[in-house]
């Protein structure tokens, strides 16, 4: 049976339109089912800044969007990685920075203000191959006409003793995973900190934090950069940045003035054994991102990282009616902003699409 088969008696029983008895469905069975199958016009399925500028945008279009934001999708809480970040201070309208968890309480409610029905649960499979597209979470099934893919790329992180959050580790009080968000900050003016990562983005970080930072380290635990040439040399040649070849950090320590601040490392040479301490008040991983594409089943055109690819200029993949914002589709920039900036097009991208196939007009049942 067709879902619109199945669904309109149920819709029919529940408004008590239908009083013909039948046995397939009591009055529990039939909520049961409802609630399980949705259906709208634009499915979002993520919880940053992405999410949720398309979320405003398409419920101010009155598309009456869908957003599923997830039950620690990934291993983070609904918000994605701004719920990771204490102050940010480089999104516009907040002078004095916001608290990252604050940032997006308000952008969650100002996507539920306009209408946005949220659900806290996290999509498991998607079914892109007919229209309209089925979106599959815990509990429910959307049938959408649209849908945006917003569900972010997490930060590379490395384990070792200090290295997480709570009272016996550093993560974000002076370990992170973003020089451009974090490096500026007055913990790290004029203080060695230190990089681990030896691609384009290690070198690009490393470059970055030598405005801020007395030193910078990059630890790099082989013999040679995996970075392209020019990167390398830009960074070999700045008076700034030293190598640390074949090391390893293998544990984080407190400043000794202030002990809930990160003050050294302690850095093991691979070839030699050697154990040695390095004064660092910042330690940044520039490891990589992995975006969160695994759910979509290869049915979206990937790059050769797993980051979803979009036609230049616009949020379209490769399934039409399908479109890609924030971090899961940018490996380059990675910023609040930006990914905010991209979400705005993804809502816009999407209803220009509904338009042209006649969604809103009710041409299609």
């Amino acid at each position: 049976m067709s879902y619109k088969n199945k669904l309109f008696p149920l819709l029919r029983r529940l408004v008590r339109l239908d009083f013909t008895p039948a046995a397939s469905y009591s009055s529990s069975s039939a909520m049961e089912d409802y609630q399980k199958l949705l259906k709208t016009k634009v499915c979002i399925i993520g919880s940053g800044p992405a999410a949720h500028t398309a979320a405003i945008y398409a419920a101010r279009a009155e598309l009456k969007p869908i957003l599923f934001e997830g039950w620690m999708a990934n291993g983070i809480a609904p918000g994605g990685q701004l719920t990771t970040t204490s102050e940010v201070e480089n999104f516009p309208g907040f002078p004095d920075g916001i608290n990252g968890i604050e940032l997006m309480d308000r952008c969650r409610a100002q996507s539920h203000r306009f209408g946005t029905e949220i659900f806290t649960e996290t999509v498991n499979t998607v079914d892109f191959s007919t229209t309209p597209f089925k979106v599959y979470a815990e509990s429910k099934t959307v049938i959408a006409d649209s849908v945006i893919v917003a569900t972010g790329a997490v930060a590379k992180r490395l384990e070792f003793t200090g290295s997480g959050e709570g009272a016996n580790g550093f993560w974000n009080r002076g370990i992170s995973a973003c020089a451009v968000c974090d490096g500026a900050a007055p913990i790290f003016r004029n203080k060695p900190l230190a990089v681990i990562g030896g691609g384009d983005s290690a070198m690009e970080e490393a470059t970055f934090l030598t405005k801020y930072g007395s030193m910078v380290y990059i630890i790099h635990r082989r013999d040679s950069f995996r970075a392209s040439k020019i990167m390398q040399q830009r960074a070999l040649d700045n008076p700034k940045i030293k190598v640390l070849w074949n090391s390893v950090v293998e544990e984080a320590y407190a400043d000794e003035t202030n002990g809930r601040v990160l003050g050294g490392l302690k850095v093991r040479n691979v070839v030699t054994g050697e154990v040695s301490n390095l004064k660092a008040s910042g330690l940044f991983f520039a490891i990589g991102h992995e975006p969160a594409t695994k759910f979509l089943g290869g049915q979206l055109e990937l790059d050769s990282d797993g980051y979803v690819v979009t036609k230049p200029g616009t949020t379209q993949t490769s399934v039409r009616g399908v479109f890609a914002a924030g971090d899961v589709q940018d490996k380059k920039y990675r910023q609040a902003v930006t990914a905010a900036g991209t979400g705005c097009m993804a809502a816009l991208d999407a209803e220009h699409y509904l338009q042209e196939i006649g969604s809103q007009e009710g041409k299609r049942d």
